[in-house]
C-alpha cells in the first residue's frame, strides 16, 4: 500500500468510498441521514476543499481509501469496506502524524469500531459532545494524540 496526494481525478472515487465505508460502518445512520450528507461530503471533497486530502492506494494503484486532514485535525479517514482490519487506517493515521505532529479527531460515539481504532492508534478521549456539528443527536468524541516526551515515547497523560 501507498500513500499519495489525492488528484483532481480522485475526488468522485473518494465520495463513493466515503459512501460504502459510511453504509457499512455507520450503522446508526439511516439512508436519509447519509443522503443529507453527500451534498456536504462532495464539497468538502470537492476541488474548492479545504481539506489536504490523502489517498491509499493498494498494490496495483486503486485507490483503497484516504484522509482529510484540516491543519492537525483529522477531519476524514476512511476505507473502502473490502479492505477494513488491513492496516491502512493505521498507515493513514501514521502518515497524517509524520506530517503534522500531534493529531486530534473527532468521531461519532456511535461508531465503536472507530473508536477502538483511534484508541488503538494512540488518541486519548479528551471531551465529549451531546450532538455533531449540526446538532442531530449523534454524540462526538474528541480525541488526541499525547505529546511525545523527550525520550522520543509517548508521555503520560
Amino acid at each position: 500500500m501507498t500513500i499519495r496526494e489525492a488528484l483532481p481525478e480522485d475526488r468522485d472515487t473518494l465520495v463513493g468510498i466515503w459512501l460504502r465505508s459510511v453504509r457499512a460502518t455507520h450503522t446508526f445512520l439511516a439512508e436519509d441521514d447519509i443522503q443529507s450528507l453527500l451534498p456536504f461530503v462532495q464539497d468538502e471533497l470537492g476541488p474548492d476543499s479545504e481539506l489536504e486530502l490523502w489517498v491509499l492506494a493498494g498494490e496495483e494503484g486503486t485507490v483503497i481509501g484516504f484522509t482529510g486532514l484540516s491543519g492537525t485535525d483529522v477531519a476524514a479517514l476512511f476505507l473502502d469496506p473490502d479492505h477494513l482490519r488491513r492496516g491502512g487506517g493505521r498507515l493513514l493515521v501514521e502518515h497524517a502524524r509524520q506530517l503534522k505532529g500531534v493529531l486530534t479527531v473527532d468521531v461519532n460515539e456511535q461508531n465503536e469500531d472507530a473508536v477502538r481504532f483511534y484508541e488503538a492508534t494512540g488518541f486519548e478521549l479528551v471531551g465529549r459532545s451531546p450532538t455533531d456539528d449540526a446538532g442531530r443527536p449523534f454524540p462526538i468524541l474528541h480525541m488526541r494524540q499525547p505529546e511525545p516526551d523527550s525520550s522520543g515515547g509517548q508521555a503520560s497523560p
